[in-house]
């Protein structure tokens, strides 16, 4: 943190006054600056103090002026860079977010600090975000004590409170989407041993306690044998802790039998690679390798929590990919859910086994007009996309425009990869119908033609449209921020949760 002290410190020795001036307050001031356009004439006072004759700062860098708030506590002044007013929309939005995120970065660690007051800068929904995710920091450290320990209060309580200038539904939704994320970052965070299948299911269904319209429906192994999910009990094998397949139900269109949407998210609580062991280093990170069911999860918890207008369905497959005695071993071929036999070529390609049946029996018991899968898959679309975009893998070019759009909307980008079937030779040349890798060569295409085959009705039959829009959505590479961002801190990300909401609420009011 940077600044200067106003003059109502007096003759104060200058560290002395930030000492006292930091026990007397507990609140801060965000205020994004466009020194275009002062918001207000108190506002280009403050960022005068702040800044004076320097050249004007890049987006995002904030300093803090102790004490010279409007109720005597912090002001927090962060740029929005030259030109603010002329940007587009997505742009002027994500702006918001990197003045707000930057803002709150740097007061968060204040010990005294009680109340963040967060000026919007007339887009309340990004500004809303921004400080909750920027607020948020993951540590299981025991001094002090920490509310992700085991047993802590669910849903985790916010240390410090975030209030806006003024309340609008937009920046309600900000708080909700934000807030959404974070939860999902904490269940790619939590270590294996606190995140198993059942601590998972657990966990959930503390999250959506209380609110209308929901159904959770957790599932045993005995219940997927039942159902012919052959593919998913193969992953299951190896793993001392219990199998789940979880449903949630969000009943929130008018009519509740109206078709629903659909959602579903890979479950691997740890991923071991199981027999065909991963390289030691790094391994530890495969505790987000539910990531999917995260995102799923969080983004059901938001679209209820506001009340959308949609019935949606998600669906997660968990289970732990372990080395053992009674694990699938390479070269095992396995018969799925809709009867296609699959050759188990890699056991560390479980994600697409586990999906697999999840897809097919979604989208045959529940008969959605569209089914997104979200996953962390394969590490080819990293090495393709990296951190930056989402890979999007669509059979419907309309779908595909939907989620673009949300994407741009939170700057939270998705980039279409191409499905084709000129890779099939790939994974269609064994002994089995399917083969579950196709080599390393567009890894994340063979992966995402090998769940095509388990998605009935998005081919329609002759001049009828499909039955079933359909996407994967291949998260392997956002999963985790390895550098911080303006409103991130490095670590597990939650990403695309707010897209994702975005998506279903556009989608409410076509």
């Amino acid at each position: 943190m940077s600044g200067r002290v106003p003059s109502m410190t007096g003759r104060l020795p200058h560290r002395l006054s930030h000492r006292l001036v930091r026990q007397m307050s507990t609140n801060a001031h965000v205020i994004p600056f466009n020194p275009e356009k002062p918001a207000t004439a108190d506002a280009a006072r403050l960022w005068a103090t702040a800044y004076r004759a320097e050249k004007a700062p890049k987006v995002g860098t904030a300093r803090t002026l102790y004490g010279a708030g409007p109720d005597g506590g912090h002001a927090v002044l962060s740029a929005l860079g030259a030109g603010f007013a002329k940007e587009r929309p997505d742009a002027k939005r994500e702006r918001v977010r990197k003045a707000v995120g930057a803002a709150v970065k740097s007061v968060k660690e204040l010990e005294d600090l009680a109340k963040l007051t967060i000026d919007t800068a007339g887009e309340p929904q990004a500004a809303a975000a921004a400080a909750h995710l920027a607020l948020y920091k993951f540590s299981l450290k025991t001094s002090p004590g920490s509310p992700f320990a085991p047993g802590a209060t669910v849903p985790v309580p916010e240390k410090v409170e975030i209030a806006p200038s003024e309340t609008s539904e937009e920046w309600v939704r900000g708080v909700v989407t934000g807030r959404a994320q974070n939860l999902a970052r904490t269940l790619m965070e939590l270590p294996a041993n606190m995140m198993t299948p059942t601590a998972f299911t657990e966990r959930v269904k503390k999250e959506f306690a209380g609110l209308d319209n929901v159904e959770i429906i957790v599932r045993d192994a005995a219940w997927a044998e039942s159902k012919g999910m052959n593919a998913f009990l193969s992953v299951t094998h190896g793993s001392a802790q219990p199998a789940k397949f979880m449903e949630i139900h969000y009943k929130g269109a008018p009519s509740k039998d109206a078709q629903p949407l659909a959602l579903v998210g890979k479950g691997i609580t740890f991923d071991t690679g199981g027999i065909s062991l991963k390289p030691r280093a790094g391994m530890k990170d495969m505790r987000a390798d539910m990531g999917g069911a995260a995102v799923v999860v969080s983004t059901a918890l938001a679209v209820a929590q506001l009340k959308l207008p949609v019935n949606l369905v998600v669906t997660t497959p968990l289970t732990e990919n372990m080395p053992g005695g009674r694990a699938t071993k390479p070269g095992d071929i396995v018969y799925a859910m809709n009867g296609k036999s699959i050759e188990v070529d890699n056991t560390d390609a479980e994600g697409r086994l586990v999906l697999s049946d999840a897809i097919y029996y979604t989208a045959t018991e529940y008969k959605p007009h569209t089914l997104l899968d979200v996953a962390t898959l394969t590490g080819a679309i990293g090495y393709a996309l990296s951190d930056v975009f989402t890979g999007v893998f669509s059979s419907s070019d309309d779908l595909w425009d939907e989620l673009h759009a949300a994407g741009e909307a939170e700057y939270d980008r998705f980039w279409r990869v191409p499905l084709d079937e000129d890779y099939g030779p790939q994974i269609y040349s064994s002994n089995a119908d399917l083969c579950n890798t196709g080599g390393s060569e567009g890894g994340a295409c063979t992966a995402a033609l090998f769940l095509k085959a388990f998605a009935p009705g998005i081919e329609g039959e002759g001049d009828a449209p499909p039955a079933l829009r359909w996407a994967h959505i291949d998260i392997a590479g956002v999963m985790e921020h390895t550098r911080p961002t303006p409103y991130m801190e490095k670590g597990m990300s939650g990403r695309p949760v707010r897209p994702l909401v975005e998506f279903i609420r556009r989608a409410c009011q076509q």
